[in-house]
Order: C-alpha cells, then sequence, then structure tokens
C-alpha cells in the first residue's frame, strides 16, 4: 500500500513539474524602452489653513477660521481686561480666563470654538504652554491660605482656631 501511495505522489510530482517547463516562457529578451516615472498627483491641502494671528475680537470657528494649537496674548488692550474662552460641543465652557496678565491656552481639535476679548493679538506659538502647579505645592497654597484665615479669625476673638 506505501509503495502504491509513493508511485501516485512521484506521478503527480513528475506531472506538476511537467506542468510548469510547460509553463516557462523562457529566457526573456532585453526591453529597449526607457522607464519613465509615474507621474505625480498634485498635492491635495484640503482646507485653507486658518490665520496664524487673532488680532480682533470676536469668536473664531477650529478647523475654519483658526487651526488647533497653542496661542499667546501679550495680555489686555490698554485701559480693558482681556476674556477669552474655549468653546466645545453645545456651547459648554472648556476653559476660561479674565486677566490682565499675558496668557497662553492650548485649543484643541475638538474645540468647536474659541473667544476673544479685550486681549491683544493672539499669536500662533510651538512653545509649550505653561504647566499647572504640582498637587504639592496646591495643597501648601491651600494650607497657608487656611492658616491666614484662621490667624485672622483668632485675632478678631470671635472665633475657635480650628484642629488641623
Amino acid at each position: 500500500m506505501a509503495s502504491a501511495l509513493s508511485v501516485g505522489a512521484l506521478s503527480v510530482g513528475a506531472l506538476s513539474v511537467g506542468a510548469l517547463s510547460n509553463a516557462d516562457p523562457g529566457t526573456p529578451s532585453p526591453s529597449t524602452d526607457v522607464p519613465t516615472p509615474a507621474p505625480v498627483a498634485p498635492h491635495e491641502t484640503g482646507a485653507a489653513p486658518g490665520p496664524a494671528a487673532m488680532d480682533h475680537d470676536g469668536t473664531f470657528a477650529v478647523g475654519a477660521d483658526i487651526l488647533p494649537g497653542v496661542y499667546t496674548s501679550p495680555g489686555p488692550l490698554p485701559g480693558e481686561t482681556c476674556y477669552w474662552r474655549r468653546i466645545g460641543a453645545e456651547d459648554t465652557t472648556l476653559e476660561n480666563a479674565l486677566t490682565k496678565q499675558p496668557q497662553t491656552v492650548t485649543i484643541a481639535p475638538t474645540d468647536v470654538a474659541f473667544k476673544t476679548n479685550g486681549c491683544q493679538a493672539w499669536t500662533s506659538t510651538d512653545a509649550p504652554p505653561p504647566g499647572q502647579n504640582p498637587p504639592w505645592l496646591s495643597q501648601l497654597q491651600l494650607r497657608h491660605s487656611l492658616d491666614v484665615l484662621n490667624g485672622l479669625a483668632g485675632q478678631s476673638g470671635n472665633g475657635q482656631l480650628p484642629a488641623y
């Protein structure tokens, strides 16, 4: 039985080799055509990028009027207070500030719009946004504020100092 299987396998193998040798097209002749490079499709830029600066008060749509990224403003216009607001879906306030100091804000691709009022021009920057206070520093600032308030309450004679 094993010899019959091996003879059958040899005959199938011989048929396969014969079929392959008959399918071989032979040696290709050298081509005289010079290959030409494939045509390059024009680069599509999509929507026109927004301005690199926001130089007037208003609400700017993210992706249409401005691009996401980090923006800075030197602060308020003379005699004004700088107000800005990041707007999310359904007109939610993601972040805002009312200040007289220079500002840096990160506008995310998921933001819907950015509103500014009374600020000097906002310019796009590669600078990283300022970091937040580490938790230990925030706790220390809170503890100090509570100590000041407790000290003032104790000086008035009307309050008890709470235990820590």
